[in-house]
Parts: structure tokens; C-alpha cells; sequence
């Protein structure tokens, strides 16, 4: 079976002027453009639209979308098993969160009071949920369910004051990993002291540290670019690949 551009558009519930940018970009060819000068599309395209789709469900960037599905070891497959795993995470931080605001719901009918940890125990559990679906496969086969296992419930037991300082240490981080590449040189004394406040912000979750993990760690950065996107989208492009050499100078020690 074909489609023009109308008729998938209309299937998929997008506009067209989506599926001639996916086009334009290429995200998503039509299989040809017939005599007429119209996008034909077949059963290909549209099994191609139907994973591209989900990955937008998940907030992936369309240039990632991109090198993901056209790599040549892209399995339909188990691309549909993983966004199964984290749609169900997905759908799990959805019902905490309902289950807060419910609470706080009815804690304002009956004229209550939501406790300050009560609220801080449900926005943990969203970010939980939230790492989870993102990076939860790739860190549990590196690290170990029992590992990541622990890591998680020393966030739950987190104070408010201990997460504070969590976040002040990671943006005491960025900044001076922007100074580090500024002297270009991964092993001078600016980039290791990013290394060791790297260090410092991991002690907070890891339940306990060694320059083996730290380095693994510091590798997945530079090979998962959902993590190098990360640092280059708070700090500036190449920054995930300096640290990672930074962090290598510094486990060496």
C-alpha cells in the first residue's frame, strides 16, 4: 500500500508540513515522487515514521532521531523493546506525579498540609523515573543492578540540604569546566580540579567510589551522545570529550 503525503499525514495524526521538513532534513524520504512531482510513501516509510514518533515522544532531537534510525545497525525490534521500557517509565513518573498532586488536592479541600518532605520525596521519585527511562539500560549493563540499585535509594534518602549542595557542586562544576578549556590542557591543574569536583558531585548518589568506575563513567560520556549532549548543551561543545580526558589524568594519579 502507498500514501501521499496527505494520507500519511492524516494516518499519523502529523501535519504535512512535517513530513516535508522530516524530508528536507533527511529524516524520513518518500520511497519516490511520482510523474505528478507528489511524495509517494509505502509500508517502509511509514514503520520509519511510526519509530521517529516515538522517539519525539521522548523529547530525543531530531538530529539524534536521525543518526539513530538511519544507522546501519539499527534494530526495529529492540528499538520497540526500549521505547516499550521507557514509555512504562515514563508512564510511572506520570502517576507520581499525579499521585502529588492528588494529595495536594485534597490537601487543600480539607484545609491540610503538605509536608516540605512529603513534596521533596515525589519530585525525587520523578527524577528517578526520569534517569531511568533516559540512561537506565546503558548504566545498569556498566555498572550492575545492585550498583545502580543502591545509588538510587541513597538519592531517596537525600536530604533537601544534601540535594542543594548536589546541585551547587555540578554548576561549581560547569564553570570550571569552561575555564579548564580554556587552557586547552586536560591535564593542567584548572581541568583536574573539574575532575575532582566531578568526583565530588558522583559521592553524593555513588555508593561508593573507585577510579575504575569513575573512568568508565567518564568513557560513556564521549560514546553516548545523549550524555555528550548533555554537557555541551550546559556548557559548550567538546565539553564531555575534555572532561572525559580530564577525569582519565585524574583517575591516573
Amino acid at each position: 500500500m502507498t500514501y501521499t503525503v496527505q494520507k500519511l499525514a492524516a494516518l499519523a495524526g502529523v501535519s504535512k508540513r512535517t513530513l516535508r521538513y522530516y524530508d528536507q532534513i533527511g529524516l524520513l524520504k518518500p520511497a519516490e515522487i511520482n510523474a505528478s512531482g507528489y511524495r509517494i510513501y509505502t509500508e517502509k516509510e511509514v514503520d520509519l515514521l511510526q519509530q521517529i514518533l516515538f522517539y519525539r515522544a521522548l523529547e530525543v532531537d531530531l538530529n539524534t532521531i536521525r543518526s539513530i534510525v538511519h544507522s546501519p545497525a539499527f534494530d526495529r525490534k529492540r528499538a520497540l523493546e526500549e521505547h516499550r521500557k521507557q514509555l512504562a517509565a515514563k508512564q510511572q513518573q506520570i502517576n507520581l506525579l499525579l499521585g502529588n498532586v492528588e494529595k495536594s488536592i485534597q490537601m487543600i479541600e480539607r484545609k491540610g498540609h503538605m509536608s516540605a518532605k512529603e513534596k521533596f520525596a515525589g519530585f525525587k521519585e520523578e527524577k528517578l523515573a526520569e534517569n531511568e527511562a533516559m540512561y537506565g539500560e546503558e548504566v545498569r549493563e556498566a555498572y550492575g543492578e545492585e550498583v545502580v540499585d543502591a545509588a538510587n535509594q541513597k538519592f531517596r534518602d537525600m536530604t533537601a540540604v544534601q540535594y542543594e549542595e548536589m546541585q551547587k557542586t555540578e554548576q561549581q562544576l560547569f564553570l570550571k569546566i569552561k575555564e579548564a578549556m580554556q587552557t586547552g590542557n586536560p591535564a593542567g591543574t584548572e581541568a583536574l580540579q573539574a575532575a575532582e569536583l566531578h568526583r565530588k558531585w558522583l559521592a553524593f548518589t555513588w555508593p561508593s567510589y573507585s577510579k575504575e568506575a569513575h573512568a568508565g563513567l567518564a568513557e560513556m560520556y564521549v560514546q553516548d551522545e545523549r550524555f555528550t549532549a548533555y554537557y555541551e548543551n550546559y556548557i559548550q561543545k567538546g565539553a564531555a570529550q575534555f572532561l572525559r580526558d580530564s577525569i582519565q589524568h585524574y583517575t591516573k594519579g
